[in-house]
């Protein structure tokens, strides 16, 4: 995912100044940039009508006390939307409209919603393939074998099980304050 982060962040750029320069040759250079402005101002008001509008359903929802799952995506949309709509050139514009008009928003949140649920999946998957113990995603394991258990505590011998939950951790001693190690500060032991 970063590598396809940094390769959009590094060819969009190229990829916008080259289709700038095919519509100049096709319109001529002037009506490139009256086509651009254009759009930017066209942009801006969709984004402010757009974002008014998902804020105020935002708060609606907050205000009846339910979780804005699709208030929330939709006011990100927009954001991002406004971003691309703000950024010269005309393949960000497109992709701007795409996230803040209103009729092909749920397209695109849909779209996400999907990719995000295959990454979670696929993590799922990755971190079942990690033994009990060994780690994967917060894969403690079985804490009698595992990092907190006896393998992982400098090689001392286990003691018997204890009867009940057990908190594993260091014992903190305060030394006595006629200690010539500092006067009563605590160490660790």
């Amino acid at each position: 995912m970063l590598l396809v982060l940094v390769l959009a962040f590094l060819l969009l750029p190229v990829v916008e100044i080259y289709v700038i320069i095919q519509v100049g040759q096709e319109i001529g250079a002037w009506p490139t940039i009256a086509l651009l402005v254009a759009e930017t101002l066209l942009g801006g008001w969709i984004v402010r009508r757009e974002g008014r509008r998902a804020w105020r359903v935002l708060q609606e929802t907050f205000g009846r006390g339910v979780m804005p799952d699709r208030e929330l995506a939709d006011a990100a949309l927009v954001m991002i939307g406004g971003v691309l709509l703000l950024t010269p050139g005309f393949v960000t514009d497109v992709l701007g409209l795409a996230f803040v008009l209103p009729f092909t928003r749920p397209l695109v949140r849909r779209g996400l919603v999907r990719f995000a649920e295959r990454r979670v999946r696929r993590m799922e998957a990755r971190a079942a393939a990690y033994p009990p113990g060994i780690g994967g995603i917060g894969g403690l394991g079985d804490l009698r074998g595992g990092p907190f258990g006896p393998s992982r505590d400098g090689g001392r011998e286990a003691g018997p099980e204890p009867s009940g939950p057990v908190v594993r951790g260091e014992v903190i001693h305060d030394e006595p304050a006629d200690s010539a190690e500092g006067g009563g500060s605590p160490s660790r032991t």
